[in-house]
């Protein structure tokens, strides 16, 4: 099964992170469908990395994600060249190339952690793994100081804590690309990590260089796995940015976490699923999708007491604007708090398009003071007010003077839109987002305000 040819063949030439297990585990391929490969003779379990190899010497890396009886079941890492069947198959003791610190700031990544931006090589004494440290829940920090995002609309209204995890729901070309370069600028958190998961690859290079910028990227890591990689690639992509964000949070260190987007994460895991043969559930997506994501967001938060926190943001595609899609619905279920972005404020020009009304941070009550919660309901209870009676307003069927409430939406609507959208150039504080909208808030001469 195994000859000595190909083991010098892989001492050779065989990249630095790897090393040939045993001799005796050498399998052959017999069979690829889809995404998925198939092989025989290999004794090893699920979540082990191996080499396929061709007679000619070219190598695709592969990790196990199933087996049936003695069929063993590999999923490409990369897009597949030039595969044979009968091609040696060695399974490997994949050493990290995560490298992980301060030198790292700056810097884009791909899935394994090789850079893409042509800066060099990533290098670094200390090296970490994948390995998941679990953080016993009664352990963690408690949600209790808020985070600076730099955002007036969520400084102010949808107040962030350090340590949260909340969704960002969007449909396509609504801002949310936007409003992650904002935050990634402006906000206080010491490090930031961005994950683009799934994207196409023109958007990026526009967000690394037009959104996020120079400014941005002083103080980020962005790990970036597009569209057209292998599925595998785009879930190991997701899983290095939480990975980095980890390390981060256990120096101490008060971390902001993008992840763009969690949706093709799951979609990633979908493809995975099918391939070795997981019946569909929901709309398509397999079990194992739903048992994948709280994995990962769980892994966010805040550390144990005297630690750090990764806050994070993850945006979860609407389809068709959506909210009830699967992944929306079952984001929002562990999520804590929802960010909705409107396209029907984007079409009016309001940017970032967020839908104060329909959005939720369920921290807030914890990380504000009695007056900042109130100012926030009553802004809330404005835009609600004026936007039930909207047609009657614009049809003239309202007479003024018959509900005072909503004469002081109308009267202040303009200004409460105006509040809401920021330019791209512009930060705002927490301390600046809250005396502005006390400012918006503030009684007109002569108005009575209402509680």
């Amino acid at each position: 099964m195994n000859s000595p040819g190909l083991l010098a063949r892989l001492s050779r030439h065989r990249r630095a992170d790897v090393i040939p297990i045993l001799p005796s585990a050498t399998g052959r391929l017999t069979r690829m469908v889809g995404l998925t490969l198939e092989a025989v003779g290999i004794n090893t379990s699920v979540g082990q990395n191996c080499l396929v190899v061709n007679p000619n010497g070219l190598e695709t890396e592969a990790e196990v994600v199933g087996f049936h009886n003695d069929i063993t079941y590999l999923m490409p890492v990369q897009r597949v060249e030039g595969l044979q069947p009968g091609a040696k198959v060695v399974p490997v003791d994949r050493r990290s190339a995560l490298v992980i610190g301060e030198h790292l700031c700056g810097r884009v990544l791909n899935g394994i952690g090789r850079p893409l931006d042509g800066k060099g090589p990533v290098d670094s004494l200390k090296r970490s793994d994948f390995k998941i440290r679990q953080i016993n829940p009664l352990h963690r920090h408690p949600i209790d100081a808020p985070l600076d995002v730099g955002i007036r609309a969520i400084n102010a209204l949808l107040t962030v804590g350090k340590g949260q995890r909340i969704g960002l729901f969007a449909g396509s070309g609504v801002g949310k690309s936007v409003l992650m370069g904002m935050m990634t600028r402006f906000t206080s958190a010491d490090i930031v990590v961005v994950g683009l998961i799934g994207e196409r690859g023109r958007e990026v290079k526009e967000f690394i260089d037009q959104i996020l910028g120079p400014e941005g990227l002083k103080k980020a890591v962005v790990v970036a796995s597009p569209a057209d990689d292998a599925p595998l690639m785009r879930l190991r992509a997701a899983q290095l940015a939480t990975r980095i964000a980890e390390f981060f949070r256990d120096q101490g260190k008060n971390v902001l976490l993008l992840m763009d987007s969690l949706t093709r994460y799951a979609q990633a895991q979908r493809e995975i699923s099918l391939s070795i043969g997981e019946p569909p559930a929901t709309k398509g997506y397999p079990p194992s999708v739903f048992s994948k994501i709280p994995e990962l967001v769980e892994r966010a938060g805040n550390g144990e007491d005297g630690g750090g926190s990764i806050t994070a943001f993850y945006t979860v595609l609407t389809e068709g604007d959506d909210l009830q899609d699967p992944i929306a619905d079952a984001a929002r279920a562990i999520l804590d708090g929802h960010i909705v972005l409107s396209r029907n404020l984007a079409e009016e020009g309001i940017y970032p398009a967020i839908d104060v009304e329909a959005s939720i941070s369920r921290v807030m009550p914890n990380v504000v003071d009695e007056q900042h919660l109130a100012s926030a309901v009553q802004f809330k209870r404005l835009v609600a007010n004026y936007r039930s009676n909207k047609d009657l307003v614009t049809i003239g069927a309202y007479t003024k003077g018959s509900d005072p409430l909503l004469d002081e939406a109308i009267d202040k609507y303009p200004s409460l839109m105006d509040f809401v959208a920021q330019k791209m150039s512009e930060g705002s504080t927490m301390s600046k987002s809250r005396a502005e909208l006390a400012k918006v808030l503030m009684p007109a001469p002569g108005e009575v305000h209402q509680e």
